[in-house]
């Protein structure tokens, strides 16, 4: 687990928890554990992210959110609390363990990551060290917390992807670069191999993911 401190008062009292999940039996089974847990006092459920969205900072002292809520997915809900400027404090609990999810959550602002299949001591600990201030999070080198699929691209493998974004086609690129089909065909391959993808979709996909983030 990897644990920083963020500027952020010390939390009096219970902890005030808003529980961002779509899921009925994951928000009944919490429900029971915050009832047993004197630090935490849940004091509600929603299944958007428009209702957090909506939330006062200052009512909350974390967010326990979901990966998919019925209207939105977390990165989004992140992105536009950034967005916005927003303090809440988030806590992701997600389902998946993919350190990719952890990476973004952590780039768009999340303070806290855990995941459902953890001991709920695990997420207790998560949510009482988020809203003391720190960010707590499962361990990853956060020295490449930065690091994406696109960092490991060349300057031309970059300026290729951008112009597969905006439609070009293999000809297209050929002709406004001087260089032939062949070798346009060449790149994107290297490309494709660097994304970890199969075609020029999955790679606009991740070009268009990566650069919202």
């Amino acid at each position: 687990m990897t644990v920083s401190t963020v500027p952020r008062a010390v939390t009096t009292g219970p902890v005030r928890i808003l529980l961002a999940e779509a899921n009925p039996f994951v928000v009944s089974a919490l429900t029971t554990c915050f009832d047993g847990e004197a630090r935490f006092r849940l004091i509600g459920s929603v299944d958007r992210g428009a209702d957090v969205l909506a939330v006062r900072p200052d009512t909350v002292d974390v967010v326990v959110l979901a990966w998919q809520l019925v209207d939105m997915i977390a990165p989004d809900v992140l992105r536009a609390l950034k967005a916005r400027g927003s303090g809440l404090p988030v806590t992701i609990f997600s389902n998946t363990r993919d350190l990719g999810h952890v990476r973004q959550s952590v780039r768009l602002g999340a303070l806290g990551f855990c995941y459902q299949f953890d001991e709920p001591s695990v997420l207790f600990d998560t949510l009482h060290a988020v809203a003391n201030g720190r960010i707590c999070v499962p361990f990853i080198d956060v020295t490449k917390i930065n690091d994406t699929p696109l960092a490991q691209l060349t300057v031309r493998e970059r300026e290729l992807l951008s112009v597969l974004a905006r439609g070009w086609t293999n000809q297209q690129i050929a002709n406004r670069t001087g260089i032939s089909e062949n070798t346009v065909k060449y790149h994107l391959k290297n490309l494709y191999d660097k994304l970890g993808v199969h075609n020029r979709a999955m790679a606009v996909a991740v070009f268009s993911r990566e650069s919202s983030d």
